[in-house]
């Protein structure tokens, strides 16, 4: 008898452990969603519609519905009177704010980090740089992929700053950007070029041993100079609607 006990009570516990590692249905509603808009597959302005998506995920409303509002807290998503949940127009002063405010605090990481960068982590970076090159050699920018290497690019720069808030911030910035869906080469592909070779010049910077104040400018910059171009960008297309 107290076998048979034993044996219900590990069934039970079993249970409880594969109860608490499931992931809830409203995080995976989530995560489709949010992989949906990061991507581009739902794309600005695109009407969410709960029936819709939970049909396609097998789901309730509920959960769907409680992801949505997890998006809206992130800004991902904006409820518009008479039209409902849709995912969240570019704005250009959100999007000025967030560089405006990166470009601060990737130059200080980067500056802090530099003087810890080993040769061979150096070479990485330029690794990472060439295939950035090659993309921008194709007929057409795989602005998604040019993207994430450019982010892979700037994490081993900064790798080494000692100050773990800042680092914090750093892929704060990143998170925020990429919940805009921001891939500011998507807007402006001839950008690509420059910022590759700007990348040349930066570690070029760092392996001539330069100061951190100089390395900081010249990361600063290297973000700033993006900002103002797809602002440039934005504020063409706005002026011929």
């Amino acid at each position: 008898m107290a076998r048979k006990v034993r044996s219900v009570e590990a069934v039970a516990m079993s249970a409880a452990a594969s109860a608490a590692t499931e992931i809830p249905k409203s995080q995976q509603a989530y995560n489709y969603l949010r992989e949906r808009i990061t991507s581009g597959a739902f794309g600005p302005g695109y009407r969410l519609v709960l029936g819709q998506i939970a049909m396609e995920l097998g789901f309730s409303t509920v959960p769907v519905r409680e992801a949505i509002r997890m998006l809206e807290a992130e800004g991902v998503v904006t409820f518009v009177h008479n039209v409902g949940a849709q995912v969240t127009m570019l704005n250009s002063d959100v999007y000025h704010e967030t560089m405006e405010t990166l470009s601060l605090v990737e130059g200080f990481a980067t500056a802090k980090s530099a003087p810890h960068l080993t040769a061979s982590e150096l070479s990485e970076a330029r690794e990472i740089n060439a295939k950035m090159r090659e993309l921008t050699e194709s007929p057409q920018l795989n602005a998604a992929e040019f993207t994430k290497l450019n982010r892979q690019f700037h994490a081993v720069l900064f790798q080494h700053c000692d100050n773990s808030h800042v680092s914090d911030l750093v892929r704060r910035g990143w998170h925020r950007l990429e919940t805009m869906r921001e891939s500011s080469f998507s807007y402006v592909p001839g950008r690509s070029t420059d910022s590759v070779a700007e990348h040349e010049a930066l570690i070029a910077l760092i392996e001539s041993g330069a100061s951190e104040a100089e390395v900081e400018t010249q990361a600063r910059q290297h973000r700033l100079n993006t900002m103002h171009v797809v602002l440039a960008t934005l504020e063409e297309k706005e002026a011929k609607r």
